[in-house]
């Protein structure tokens, strides 16, 4: 079994306070940095683009989970990339060709992810499986930090754990939206090992990250 990782959501940070935010996940023990890039058209919401994102990797040593809910995403890859994206994750209703997209990012020597939406089917993503290194399954509808988690998910994650398991593949599954500690156990035990958690690990308790993020890995 892989190691569970949090990758806890800047949307839920003080954006007044990015650079420093991102010290203190860092300190507080985050395996990476999600960065979540809407562009008000794939999704109904406006976030950041490259600048801040370039901006921000020169405050930390940690990943850049960057995932673009943008569309059409493949002339905005190389972008990302220069920004300091170390996995960059698309959605396949976002490209025209996904195989195309897929071997951009690679091209780049840049981790590639795959994300699939609450009413996405695998089978929108089953051909490339072989190509791609994470897997993001959200548990909400993309578009906004703070939504409630969507447990019938968890049966794509069982589903695709199962195809992984049979196959010999190594992708990564990550979960996405609503994640806290009441869910955190089901979503691990259906298969996830990378968590992605905003409000819950920049809420909870005061704000205590450290204990946020050791309570999400179960410690």
């Amino acid at each position: 079994m892989k190691k569970i990782q949090i990758s806890p959501s800047i949307l839920s940070a003080d954006f007044s306070q990015l650079g420093s935010e991102i010290k203190r996940l860092e300190e507080g023990g985050a395996d990476m940095i999600h960065v979540d890039v809407m562009d008000g058209h794939f999704v109904p919401n406006l976030t950041i683009g490259p600048p801040v994102i370039k901006a921000l990797k020169k405050q930390c040593s940690i990943k850049f989970d960057v995932h673009l809910m943008i569309s059409p995403v493949h002339k905005y890859i190389e972008a990302y990339s220069d920004a300091g994206a170390d996995i960059i994750t698309i959605h396949p209703e976002a490209t025209d060709n996904l195989e195309k997209s897929i071997l951009k990012i690679k091209s780049l020597n840049k981790k590639v992810g795959v994300s699939l939406n609450p009413e996405s089917k695998i089978e929108l993503i089953i051909e490339q499986l072989e190509k791609i290194d994470l897997v993001l399954i959200m548990s909400v509808n993309p578009g906004f930090g703070g939504q409630k988690f969507m447990p019938e998910v968890l049966d794509k994650v069982k589903q695709l754990k199962k195809i992984q398991t049979q196959n010999k593949m190594y992708f990564d599954i990550e979960i996405d939206g609503g994640i806290n500690f009441e869910n955190c156990q089901k979503a691990i035990e259906a298969g996830a090992n990378i968590l992605v958690s905003g409000t819950t690990v920049f809420k909870s308790n005061n704000g205590d990250i450290k204990k946020n993020i050791n309570l999400l890995k179960l410690k």
